[in-house]
């Protein structure tokens, strides 16, 4: 079912980006750049969408990967340190509901202050939107935790995919991509990428860590993090590039 709904999920976005193509082209003004980043997001999201696809189907059917996971728990529980736990614990917390709430209203401030509507737009569409899906797919496929007796581990809620990690993603994602379009110098831009790289990265250990998470959802968390984003930043740049074409054309009439 979930091939399914990824299938119709794609094939919307391509629908959209052929239908706005073909109207920007009437407006002949659709550079071949715009075509290319239109091009490209339509291909990351497949592509997430795809593997987050198969996560989710060996998840459901206890394929091999399953047994990649019951391996890594059991490993962690043999080899947690308290020291590690402590920073794991704070690790994690980069991805908690106030963390998240309190960087996305803090940027938000800041886009409005500098009257940038559309990244304001961009934020709002991958942040809150992008959270509100994560309870949503949890409840598809609702598949419990891992079973460990710690204090730190008793989480609740489903376990696919890792909310923290889908939310990381969704967050720190953005970020990067906000800075590297503020930033100038390609060393800049490349430290903005790798930091929120290794923010991502992070919060996923720690759930894995911590046990409150199979390695399979927090890689099924990054995917679907991606596909949204990715489909976000399409969507907005293509309405950007849409109503200023439209613009521009009405002024040249």
């Amino acid at each position: 079912m979930f091939y399914l709904l990824s299938f119709l999920f794609i094939v919307a976005a391509l629908l959209l980006a052929i239908a706005l193509g073909r109207h920007n082209r009437r407006l002949g003004r659709m550079s071949p750049r715009d075509y290319l980043g239109m091009a490209l997001g339509v291909l990351i999201f497949f592509g997430a969408s795809w593997l987050f696809a198969g996560i989710a189907q060996d998840v459901m059917s206890g394929a091999n990967l399953t047994s990649i996971d019951r391996n890594v728990v059991q490993w962690f529980d043999f080899h947690r340190t308290p020291g590690l736990t402590a920073v794991m614990l704070i690790v994690t917390r980069f991805a908690s509901t106030f963390s998240v709430v309190s960087v996305t209203v803090a940027t938000g401030l800041f886009l409005g202050w500098k009257c940038c509507w559309y990244r304001l737009m961009t934020l709002i569409l991958v942040v809150p939107c992008g959270v509100a899906l994560i309870p949503l797919l949890k409840m598809t496929f609702h598949r419990q935790r891992p079973n460990i007796e710690d204090a730190y581990s008793n989480f609740q809620g489903y376990s696919f995919p890792s909310g923290h990690a889908m939310t990381a993603t969704l967050l720190y994602g953005l970020l990067a991509v906000l800075a590297v379009q503020a930033l100038k110098g390609w060393w800049l831009r490349t430290w903005a990428v790798l930091a929120a790289v290794a923010m991502v990265l992070l919060v996923s250990f720690s759930r894995i860590y911590l046990g409150a998470h199979y390695f399979s959802d927090v890689l099924g968390g990054i995917a679907a993090g991606i596909a949204w984003l990715t489909l976000s930043l399409t969507a907005i740049n293509t309405l950007r590039q849409t109503l200023i074409h439209h613009k521009q054309s009405l002024e040249n009439q």
